[in-house]
This record gives C-alpha cells, sequence and structure tokens, in this order.
C-alpha cells in the first residue's frame, strides 16, 4: 500500500505539473503564473526604481482610451532598463509607430516613428539596450533584421520631432514571428518567437538566442541567431498556441515568457512560464 501510493503521488505530480519538465538548452523550467490574456496576454517587463521592482504587463485592454480612439489599438511586448520603461504601439493603417515611455521620474510622453518605404508598420516589441542609450525593436513575419533607435528620452528627447532609425541588427539566419526580445547582457539577446512552421530552426515556438558582433548603436552589427529549443506548450485544449513577450531580469537572473494557449483554455491555462539558468 505505501509503495501505490508513492506511485500515485508521482503520478499526481507529473499531471499536475508537466512543465516542470521542460527546459530550452541553457534554461532550466523553475515555475510558471497564470497570464490574464486581456491585461497579461502580449508582453511584459521589469521595472526597477529606488530599489523598488515593478512587473509591468500589457494587453488589449491596458492600451490608453487617448491612444486608443486616436487609432493606436494594439500594443506589443514592453521593454525597460535603468528605470526606463516603453511601450511599442501600432494601427491598422500604415501609420507611424509609437512608443509610449516613461522616464525614470515616472513622466510619460509618446514618440512616433515615420516608417522607411521598406520597413514593415507592425510594432510588436521593444527592447532597452542594458545602458539605456538605444531601443531594439522588431517586425512581424519572416526578418533577417532587427531595427535600433536611439532610446526616446534619452537619444532623442523631443516628443515632437521624427524618431529615426539609428542602425540595425543584420541576422546571419531568418527569424519568423517574433513576439519578444530583451537584453541579456550588451551583445546577447534572447527573442520569444511564435513561429507556426518550424522550417527555420526545426521546431515550432522556439526561443532564441541572438549574439551581436558589438553592443548595438550608430552603426549596423551582426547578430548571430540560435534556437534553444521549443518553449513550453502545456493546456487542457489541443490547437494553436501563441507565444508572447518577454522578459530577463537580471539582478535574479530569472527570464519570463508568456504562452497563450488554445481555444477556450486562452483564459483558464495561458502561462508565464519562469526560468533560470
Amino acid at each position: 500500500m505505501r509503495k501505490l501510493g508513492i506511485a500515485f503521488v508521482v503520478m499526481l505530480v507529473a499531471v499536475m505539473w508537466p512543465a516542470q519538465a521542460h527546459a530550452v538548452d541553457g534554461w532550466r523550467l523553475v515555475g510558471s503564473d497564470n497570464a490574464r490574456p486581456l491585461d497579461e496576454g502580449q508582453g511584459l517587463a521589469t521595472v526597477t526604481r529606488g530599489g523598488t521592482t515593478q512587473y509591468r504587463y500589457t494587453g488589449s485592454a491596458t492600451v490608453p482610451f487617448d491612444l486608443l480612439v486616436q487609432g493606436w489599438n494594439h500594443v506589443g511586448d514592453p521593454g525597460a532598463a535603468q528605470g526606463w520603461y516603453v511601450e511599442p504601439y501600432q494601427r491598422d493603417d500604415r501609420g507611424a509607430k509609437l512608443f509610449r515611455v516613461q522616464s525614470p521620474t515616472g513622466a510619460w510622453s509618446n514618440y512616433k516613428h515615420a516608417l522607411e518605404s521598406w520597413e514593415a508598420s507592425n510594432n510588436s516589441w521593444s527592447a532597452v539596450s542594458p545602458d539605456a542609450r538605444w531601443m531594439v525593436n522588431g517586425e512581424w513575419g519572416t526578418m533577417d533584421r532587427l531595427l535600433v533607435f536611439p532610446m526616446p528620452g534619452v537619444g532623442a528627447t523631443n516628443p515632437a520631432q521624427n524618431l529615426p532609425l539609428a542602425s540595425k541588427i543584420n541576422l546571419d539566419r531568418q527569424v519568423r514571428d517574433v513576439q519578444g526580445c530583451d537584453f541579456v547582457t550588451a551583445t546577447r539577446l534572447l527573442c520569444a518567437s511564435d513561429d507556426p512552421a518550424g522550417t527555420l530552426f526545426g521546431t515550432t515556438k522556439p526561443l532564441l538566442q541572438v549574439d551581436l558582433t558589438g553592443p548595438v548603436g550608430s552603426a549596423d552589427v551582426t547578430g548571430h541567431v540560435t534556437s534553444l529549443g521549443q518553449l513550453p506548450l502545456k493546456s487542457g485544449c489541443t490547437g494553436n498556441f501563441e507565444v508572447e513577450g518577454i522578459d530577463y531580469f537580471e539582478p535574479d537572473g530569472t527570464l519570463r515568457v508568456i504562452v497563450l494557449s488554445p481555444s477556450v483554455c486562452i483564459t483558464t491555462d495561458s502561462k508565464t512560464y519562469r526560468f533560470q539558468r
């Protein structure tokens, strides 16, 4: 009876927490939190100011009303560093991109970027460099580049002026449907890909590592792309998962990635997965 009881407990743990066995190269899964799709379903960032840490999330319900009525109806994965915080917004038309920025003092401002002729209108995510001087931004679809801008409020300080493109990260391999990236070091990014096909790296929904030839700035750099494996896809429903935003918090080394569940389970068992080295 005692052996049967132990076996039952082991089986119960495996059923209740199946994702705990999941790992991607270099990162072990240490836990997860429920992710509400309306206000936590797009992205996340960790903001530290004056010794206080805030966990910020974005979703369709977090778009400020004043931006919504102006047509900015989609918010992507935010980024943060050195007390600065930035949210990326897009419109349905091929208009400018908008970045809503909060300074370390708490003041908000909006910066717009007029699209280059070759630039996709999607404003999927923003990542702030560790020194907060530059912002990396991503487009949707199959891409061989990431975009680099002066950090709004730091490198560009006039919200009335166009936020110019500074440079590009030229990727040595194509990536598809990247929903978020964050800096781990000045020359390494981790990116969450919602790739549904799996033809680029041999798996769908991969966690990607991008190693740069140098820190981002006014000159182009090259990014070497590596897949670290498939992100957790665990749910009580079957169907199409959606990988969303990503955040790396340097002080405790925690990587967090949002994965939304298929079908009706999007409201019940969508997760923010937590990894550590």
